[in-house]
């Protein structure tokens, strides 16, 4: 479908952005004249007004027509790129990321929410998978080609060629996309019931901790790399990353729309991701396995994304964009948190290397949580199976 195309090529745009900064990190920083761990605050604050900008915009623009909304967002964030292509000093270096960062927080959401709004119920974890799809093929091509502008050219160049990108998906949204008005948004009563429902918040958090391990991480990869192998040249490992990303984001729809179980599918996820994760640093040390942690890594941090949305949905059908941006704040307010956790924990004494430890440990403790969730599931299921047994009598 072609809507669903226009969509997806948005979300390249932004899984470029996102992710090719952590591979630019070591050329900023030298141009700048700054330390890794200061590098690595350009984004957090990338990440962090996409945390907040999703549910105030969410809110703000509800009832709008979808379209407009989505090229106003796009315009912002290649405003933002445009910016930070210029950028002379880290203070607005930035300030400019903040404002690419309250588009990509504009858009993304609503263009999932979008995408599932198009689509029958059948075909909606299928819908999503695309557009975690379109971001996830955004870092494995996006990011090695944005890697291989700036050896050639700079830094700079990379963020010119994605402002372009930007524009191009801007226009095309603009001319093909249909109108038609984004759901009204909850009342703010319905909207903190909503943050206080336990089922919900429990949904959020393990987003949260989830991204706060991956993204996190995923920021210092640079940095892990030298200190562990001495490995220079990073693009092939964030290249195995983004094809993990691809494979992950695009097949998880179908096994959960197979399944139906998105809950359970999450206990797989973080599971293989904690292991991904230990056994990075010996990884790197055998050129036969090297790049299989960071294919595993890639393919979790990605498809973690769908089910929780999905779940979501399902509790939420009426309020799905209020539902899916909270998750998406979630997830990019973890990965502006791990961004700043890891870099002070650096700034305290912690190598590197011990990173993905300490990433590890973080995604045991959030596949805990998840069972915790499953079996709470459990109990309210056969609750409600009871008082409508008792109803019926």
């Amino acid at each position: 479908m072609r809507q669903i195309l226009l969509l997806t090529i948005g979300m390249f745009t932004l899984g470029f952005d996102a992710y090719v900064i952590a591979g630019l990190l070591p050329d900023i920083g030298k141009t700048l004249r700054i330390s890794t761990s200061q590098t690595g605050q350009a984004v957090s604050v990338f990440t962090l007004c996409y945390a907040l900008a999703a549910p105030i915009f969410a809110t703000l623009l509800s009832g709008k027509s979808i379209r407009r909304i989505l090229v106003w967002a796009l315009a912002v964030f290649s405003l933002g790129n445009g910016a930070s292509a210029i950028a002379s000093s880290f203070t607005m270096l930035l300030i400019a990321r903040a404002v690419a960062g309250i588009g990509a927080g504009l858009y993304s959401p609503l263009a999932a929410t979008a995408a599932a709004s198009l689509v029958s119920k059948k075909k909606r974890g299928r819908a999503l998978g695309m557009m975690l799809g379109g971001m996830s093929t955004g870092t494995v091509v996006g990011v090695p080609l944005g890697l291989i502008i700036a050896e050639h050219l700079d830094w700079h160049a990379t963020l010119w060629f994605i402002t372009v990108l930007g524009l191009v998906a801007m226009f095309g949204i603009m001319i093909w996309f249909p109108s038609f008005p984004a759901l009204a948004p909850p009342s703010l009563r319905q909207r903190v019931a909503m943050i206080a429902n336990g089922r919900i918040a429990a949904i959020i958090s393990i987003t949260f901790l989830t991204s706060t391990a991956s993204l996190g991480l995923y920021t210092y990869t640079a940095s892990i790399l030298q200190n562990v192998a001495d490995i220079q040249f990073i693009t092939p490992y964030l290249w195995a990353w983004g094809i993990g990303g691809v494979v992950g984001s695009f097949s998880i729809g179908a096994l959960i729309d197979r399944t139906g179980r998105p809950d359970i599918l999450m206990i797989g996820i973080l599971a293989t991701m904690a292991f991904a994760m230990f056994s990075l640093p010996f990884g790197l040390k055998l050129p036969s396995l090297s790049y299989l942690s960071f294919i595993l890594w890639g393919a979790m941090g990605w498809a973690s994304q769908t089910p929780q949305q999905h779940a979501l949905l399902q509790l939420h059908p009426n309020h799905g964009a209020a539902s899916v941006a909270l998750n998406s704040s979630a997830n990019y307010l973890g990965s502006a948190v791990g961004s700043a956790l890891f870099g002070f924990a650096m700034l305290a004494g912690l190598t590197p290397s011990q990173l993905p430890f300490a990433a590890g440990c973080l995604v045991l403790v959030t596949l805990l949580g998840q069972w915790g969730i499953i079996s709470s599931n459990k109990k309210y299921r056969k609750y409600a199976k009871r008082k409508n047994n008792h109803l019926d009598l």
